[in-house]
């Protein structure tokens, strides 16, 4: 039976509603707490505590994970891609603010949208579609070059453009994210990893990066320890059970079913979320560029996933 659909339908609207909310309050929860939970060793714990939730659930359910079905090695390479984005994400919070990071973060859709059409020619995108994704990509685009040139407007102040420096690198930083989160869906869908169960889909990925980023988190020196406050408890446990276990494994259910590239276009709407949580939350600027940003992203989103009269 193909349970796969052409177009997004109420379902599929409203998850990506609900995980879209709450990835957008995920990166304030992250840059929250960061002062006292080291950014990659917050990514370790929540990637660790997802895998054994997704162990119980599997077990709970009866979802085999470990049968021989020809989809370790590329399982394994989307899961690599998955650890090197959140790796990305988590070091750009550091030094750019979580409203920022997240607007290029969600560049994913280009590649996307670019790349998937090569192996699954159902989703290619008609004229009217790329003219969507146009708007969104000059929308991105003038968003980083207002972190990029910053420093031009206070050359004679060390400080100014100390942040400057740090506000590109991490606005370049969130756009390798949104490349690696781009090409973990395209490599998902050329591989035919949806014929898999979505809960073994998630296992490569949050299993490849609970192993791989604590080394990294190592090697630069964060501080591991667990004396924290109780928004820093109560910021890991909402990463861990709503983010890494709950709002994936959605996602990966819905890729198994809906087009990946009306899915991609649509978390457009994420940095919204994120730019509204980080202003009300963390007091971050809501600058009109930021704001334009949004509304480009937003008409794209309209253009992508219009149906074809």
């Amino acid at each position: 039976m193909n349970l796969r659909k052409d177009n997004l339908d109420g379902l599929a609207v409203g998850m990506l509603l609900a995980c879209c909310m709450f990835w957008g309050l995920q990166q304030v929860l992250v840059k929250a707490i960061m002062s006292e939970v080291a950014p990659l060793f917050q990514a370790s714990l929540r990637c660790i505590g997802a895998c054994a939730l997704l162990l119980i659930w599997c077990r709970v359910r009866g979802v085999r994970l470990f049968d021989r079905d020809g989809s370790l090695w590329p399982g394994l390479l989307a899961g690599g891609l998955f650890a090197a984005e959140f790796a990305c994400i988590y070091l750009g919070l550091r030094y750019t603010s979580a409203s920022r990071l997240t607007v290029f973060l969600y560049t994913s859709p280009f590649w996307v949208a670019a790349l998937v059409p090569l192996f699954v020619k159902s989703e290619r995108l008609r004229p009217l579609q790329w003219l969507g994704m146009a708007c969104a990509f000059v929308a991105v685009a003038f968003a980083m070059r207002e972190g990029l040139w910053a420093g031009s407007n206070g050359s004679g102040n060390n400080s100014l453009n100390n942040s400057a420096t740090h506000s590109a690198l991490g606005d370049l930083l969130g756009l390798a994210a949104g490349a690696l989160w781009g090409l973990t869906t395209v490599t998902i869908r050329a591989k035919n990893l949806t014929r898999i169960a979505p809960e073994k889909l998630l296992f490569y990925q949050i299993a490849t990066t609970a192993v791989a980023v604590p080394w990294i988190s190592l090697a630069l020196g964060e501080s591991w320890n667990l004396q924290w406050s109780a928004l820093a408890w109560g910021s890991m446990l909402a990463q861990t059970v709503i983010g890494a276990f709950a709002s994936y494994l959605a996602w990966m259910w819905m890729l198994g079913r809906y087009p990946a590239t009306k899915i991609s276009v649509f978390v457009f709407l994420t940095p919204l979320f994120a730019l509204l949580f980080g202003t009300w939350l963390l007091g971050e600027a809501a600058t009109p560029t930021l704001l334009a940003t949004l509304g480009l992203v937003a008409v794209g989103i309209v253009l992508v996933n219009r149906k074809p009269t």
